[in-house]
């Protein structure tokens, strides 16, 4: 009996998104192919109809949602909208979100993967370049100028970004890393311009305003 119409991207998509999960939270290096497989639900052998070789589908799973439109990049609580103006601070607050820090299988590849990535092969390191790439890019829509060229300026927030929650999954001190990631949130809205907006509750901003004073009780 055939396999229905989608099944071959459908297959294709689960053992993608098993190895984002495993590489995320394990590493490159030490997750096998038979257990990428069985994440998916589907045996070992099955995998070399649909990649070359785990190199192959590393450079799949460093796509990100500023390169794939169906990568579930909605974390719990946050929404980011790539069609808005006001995109770039959707973006970095996202980013250097609490939900992204907490929910490391389900990480922008760019933040668990960039050493393996650099002692890789061309393809997988040309995959990253690409997805750092449409990041630039979509931060710099909407950056507002500083004095310096937008794309420098998008380039910039992109590091803070990558770099931030890098260093802040690698300390031990959970203050230490939620106070790094305040401090690369509020230098990377700077640099973009829209410092005068603050976080709320659900990662959504609004603009700062004062509590209107209470009369005192007689």
């Amino acid at each position: 009996m055939p396999y229905a119409a989608g099944h071959r991207t459908e297959v294709r998509r689960r053992i993608i998104d098993s190895a984002r999960r495993l590489f995320n939270r394990h590493g490159f290096e030490s997750v096998s192919i038979t257990r990428i497989m069985a994440g998916a639900g589907l045996t070992h052998g099955g995998f070399y109809s649909y990649f070359e070789g785990k190199g192959g589908l590393y450079a799949e799973v460093l796509n990100c949602f500023f390169t794939d439109p169906e990568w579930e990049h909605c974390w719990e609580g946050v929404e980011v909208d790539l069609s808005k103006g006001d995109v770039g601070p959707q973006i970095v607050r996202a980013y250097l979100s609490r939900q992204h820090f907490e929910d490391v299988e389900n990480s922008c590849p760019m933040v668990a993967l960039p050493t393996d990535v650099s002692r890789s092969g061309e393809a997988a390191r040309r995959a990253f370049e690409t997805v750092f790439r449409a990041m630039v890019s979509v931060l710099e829509r909407s950056t507002k100028s500083n004095g310096l060229p937008r794309r420098t300026t998008a380039q910039a927030m992109a590091a803070v970004c990558i770099g931030g929650m890098i260093v802040a999954r690698t300390v031990v001190d959970r203050r230490v890393a939620d106070e790094l990631r305040d401090a690369c949130t509020t230098v990377a809205l700077r640099l973009g311009g829209w410092n005068k907006e603050r976080r709320v509750g659900n990662g959504k901003s609004r603009r700062s305003r004062k509590r209107p004073v209470e009369p005192k009780k007689v």
